[in-house]
């Protein structure tokens, strides 16, 4: 939407002396007065979206899990310096392919819904009809908190994702900009006023940068911006015809089984960082609530189907599972431990974990893996909705002890 209105506004712009040709042929003088105010007021608005400036960054570390975290960040930054976010598309990592791709953000998220927070534009709309004119090639400008690498830049394009994500827009730097000691949390510290200070719009119309203006895992105060981070339509009826043509008519457990190679080596680091990940969403951002455990980070099949059970027994009219993992789903195992409660169990086949994730944000009950960001993302979506969900082997307390070690599940 806010794109749409820029792409008309230039284009008054450049038809302005049309449009005070046009006047002269109006022979009632109100008329004339109302369609010049009018057009006045839409070229003063325009150059107030204009004089707010923008937000370009790279979401450049990790999967969607992590991006997700990031955005949350960046569009709380954005809205702490009033500049418009950018919406990068999300980096992918598809098998075969030597770099990453680069996905459209509305590919997957309603736009539209964004803009009730704060002003955003799609970065393909931006670099089309935008980024020539406030952003002009000689004056693009990288920024980062320290130089990197062995150069004494930001060396914004060296590496996968970040050549291929900015060669994606045909965008290259001419210089870098190190912004340090400043930092993205906008909610402290007067942050928001020290960037606008430091870096004015009048000078500094666009602020690019390297990764993403934003802390993992994301920071507390911007869980709740999940709200607004929703599912576009195509990707919200995928999820509705799965729930109602695959699965049984009743209520469903959804399930998040993260369980591939790379995430037991990550869980083999638990006793050197007990704050691993995204465990700040179960255990608090202190350790308030505990510290990591193996269970919680690889629960094993014991643990699985005794905690489902013990919160199904809890549950009415739950008749299927939802499965979503990165690996094994466990429907053999899952299938014979309830198939005396006749409880059937699912997976999608579309190879897609923002399906998965739509569904799992519709399930009657979420369990998820407390250190994993996707699990993170669906229990966000979940809490800004105040439906209930759950983290294996948590808290540890009632755990301890009781699950063998992950690798007799190996």
């Amino acid at each position: 939407m806010h794109s749409r209105i820029l792409i008309v506004f230039s284009y008054i712009i450049n038809f302005k002396r049309m449009t005070q040709s046009f006047i002269s042929y109006f022979k009632n003088k109100s008329a004339k007065i109302l369609l010049f105010l009018s057009v006045n007021i839409i070229l003063q608005n325009f150059g107030n979206a204009s004089e707010k400036g923008y937000i370009a960054y790279c979401p450049c570390m990790g999967r969607f899990g992590n991006q997700a975290d990031h955005f949350l960040g960046a569009l709380a930054f954005a809205k702490g310096l009033n500049r418009t976010l950018v919406l990068p598309p999300w980096v992918e990592y598809r098998f075969g392919e030597p770099k990453s791709i680069q996905v459209p953000f509305n590919t997957y998220f309603s736009v539209d819904t964004l803009m009730k927070y704060h002003d955003v534009i799609t970065m393909e709309e931006f670099m089309a009809n935008i980024a020539n004119d406030v952003w002009p090639v000689e004056k693009r400008i990288s920024f980062c908190y320290t130089s990197r690498g062995d150069t004494s830049s930001c060396n914004a394009k060296e590496g996968n994702p970040f050549g291929p994500f900015w060669d994606t827009f045909k965008i290259d730097f001419v210089d870098s900009e190190f912004y340090g000691p400043l930092n993205y949390d906008v909610h402290h510290h007067d942050m928001g006023k020290k960037w606008n200070e430091k870096y004015p719009v009048a000078k500094w119309p666009v602020l690019a940068f390297t990764g993403a203006p934003g802390s993992f895992p994301v920071q507390k105060e911007n869980r709740e911006l999940q709200k607004y981070l929703v599912w576009n339509e195509n990707i919200k009826s995928k999820a509705d015809r799965f729930i109602r043509n695959i699965l049984p008519v009743g209520g469903f457990v959804g399930i998040h089984l993260r369980n591939g190679i790379d995430w037991v080596r990550a869980c083999e680091h638990v006793g050197h960082s007990p704050n691993l990940f995204a465990a700040p969403q179960c255990l608090g951002y202190l350790n308030e609530y505990g510290k990591t455990t193996q269970e919680m980070c690889f629960p094993d099949k014991t643990i699985i189907i005794k905690q489902m059970k013990r919160i199904i027994n809890h549950l009415k009219d739950i008749t299927s599972i939802f499965v979503a993992s990165d690996n094994n789903y466990m429907i053999k195992e899952l299938s014979e431990a309830f198939k005396r409660m006749e409880i059937t169990v699912h997976r999608s086949e579309d190879n897609s974990p923002h399906l998965d994730l739509a569904i799992l944000g519709q399930a009657n009950y979420f369990i998820g893996n407390c250190i994993s960001s996707f699990s993170a993302f669906a229990k966000r979506s979940r809490d800004v909705r105040g439906l209930p969900s759950a983290f294996w082997a948590f808290p540890p307390s009632k755990f301890s002890g009781s699950a063998k070690s992950h690798h007799d599940e190996l």
